[in-house]
């Protein structure tokens, strides 16, 4: 399937750009970010303290890192570190995180007042967070396997509701990504955590992202939307 029969090429057509510079560079549902984003395994893994490195050293110790298993996990090691402090019913996973673009689902919601903010209460509770979902290079190069192709030309025709396939303007030959709606997490909104870019999705794409989440959560594609009408040509192409 070529970029002329994808859901992004109905909004070209009409002179509707799908990604738009904007300025000032808030941060706003659709808004295009860089950042070191988690993969998410099946089997998460967990780390485990096995002994110091010296009998005297608190703050060094050597760890092994096996999977985790929720319905059996290994015991907590009872060997005191003061870098990794052990609470109560936490365990410490170690999770693989590479730089790649992701977009803005939602802001977060209001910020909390400082008067409701004691400093006797954890930050965590309160730390401002926004929901952002992130895309995967879809294309085989040298340092990625790249996606099957009959599985891309499928997610082109808008077949599946965890994926979307799109060219993001980051990318200079723009080069073929897909939109994992299925890994959509919360990053922190520290300007530490994050790099923003120029670009933020255009009205109508907004709402196609809108549309998309319900399709995703409830099973169902308003069918009064731009998506619904979209999807239906692309999959009659297809065929």
């Amino acid at each position: 399937m070529y970029e002329d029969t994808t859901l992004q090429s109905y909004f070209h057509s009409d002179q509707k750009p799908w990604w738009v510079k904007e300025e000032p560079k808030r941060i706003v549902p659709g808004r295009l970010l860089w950042a070191f984003l988690p993969h998410t395994d099946l089997i998460p893994n967990v780390l485990i303290p096995v002994g110091r490195a010296s009998d005297t050293e608190h703050k060094v110790a050597n760890y092994r890192i096996e999977d985790f298993s929720t319905a059996n996990p290994p015991k907590k090691s009872r060997l005191p570190v003061a870098a990794l402090p052990d609470y109560e019913g936490e365990r410490r996973f170690v999770y693989r995180a590479k730089r790649r673009p992701a977009v803005v689902i939602s802001t977060g919601g209001t910020d909390i007042p400082k008067i409701l903010r004691p400093g006797t209460k954890p930050k965590w509770q309160t730390a401002p967070t926004m929901i952002i979902a992130p895309y995967y290079g879809a294309e085989e190069n040298d340092l990625r396997a790249g996606w099957h192709g009959k599985l891309v030309e499928r997610i082109q025709q808008c077949e599946y509701p965890q994926y979307m396939w799109e060219r993001l303007p980051i990318n200079h030959p723009p080069r073929e990504s897909i939109l994992k709606f299925d890994h959509i997490q919360p990053l922190g909104r520290h300007y530490k955590s994050f790099e923003i870019t120029d670009y933020v999705l255009c009205k109508h794409a907004v709402e196609v992202l809108n549309d998309w989440l319900i399709w995703l959560t409830r099973g169902m594609i308003p069918e009064d939307s731009f998506l619904y009408e979209i999807r239906e040509e692309l999959l009659k192409q297809g065929k």
